[in-house]
């Protein structure tokens, strides 16, 4: 086969398989750099929208989400398994409860609800925590592109590939779960294999688990912001 018709060939393939991302929506609220807006879903499907979640049910299923680094059979017999920790601190929680919230109310069955979280990394840079929110009855979609990512303040040639200078290394895969499991429908990696960006999907039986797991509300605090209360 000739180099020409080769590559034609690749080009038709990687413009099929290439996902074409609707622009971003309007932001419904915003702060520094965390933010959280309505997206126009990419997909035909229909979503459960708007819905009525309060923050405090907001904050419950955001607190079983959990993530660590994806291992292959080869490095679990090495290391063994991955250690999943929480992908959503409690004072993360308490910025996106609310907002996620009242962008569930609002949203149309043609829209999702995108977040981004950014905080300052403890050795400068940004780390962040991305993703898109939806319902589709009787299940809550959570999509994750990042979990605590780290984002270099400036070049760093140690963190390069020496001989492509300007292409930072890229983040470790993630795989993410939730917990109790028992609420856990499925779960979903929906990343390219023609790209390094990730999405990985969790599909919970949120009502099931909203009516059992211990409720939460989260209240304002004179002067010290919001706090959390758990109610028996």
């Amino acid at each position: 086969m000739k180099p020409a018709h080769l590559l034609l060939i690749l080009t038709l393939v990687l413009s099929s398989c290439a996902v074409t991302m609707p622009q971003p929506g309007p932001v419904l609220w915003e702060e520094g750099l965390d933010q959280v807006r309505l997206d126009l879903d990419p997909t035909t499907n229909r979503n459960t929208h708007p819905i009525t979640l309060s923050p405090g049910q907001i904050a419950n299923l955001l607190r079983g989400v959990r993530a660590g680094e994806r291992r292959n059979v080869i490095h679990r017999l090495i290391s063994g398994e991955a250690r999943h920790t929480r992908a959503f601190r409690d004072d993360e929680i308490l910025i996106l409860a609310k907002p996620i919230a009242d962008a569930l109310a609002q949203a149309r069955p043609d829209q999702r609800v995108y977040f981004h979280l950014s905080q300052p990394g403890a050795g400068g840079g940004e780390v962040t925590t991305t993703g898109w929110i939806f319902a589709r009855d009787p299940l809550f979609f959570l999509q994750l592109s990042e979990v605590h990512d780290l984002h270099a303040p400036g070049p760093d040639i140690s963190k390069y590939i020496r001989y492509m200078p300007d292409i930072p290394e890229a983040p470790t895969p993630f795989d993410v779960t939730f917990e109790p499991e028992v609420y856990l429908n499925k779960e979903v990696s929906k990343g390219s294999w023609l790209a390094p960006d990730q999405l990985e999907e969790l599909q919970i039986r949120y009502r099931e688990a909203l009516s059992e797991l211990p409720s939460y509300v989260i209240e304002e605090s004179k002067g010290q912001g919001p706090s959390e209360k758990r109610i028996p």
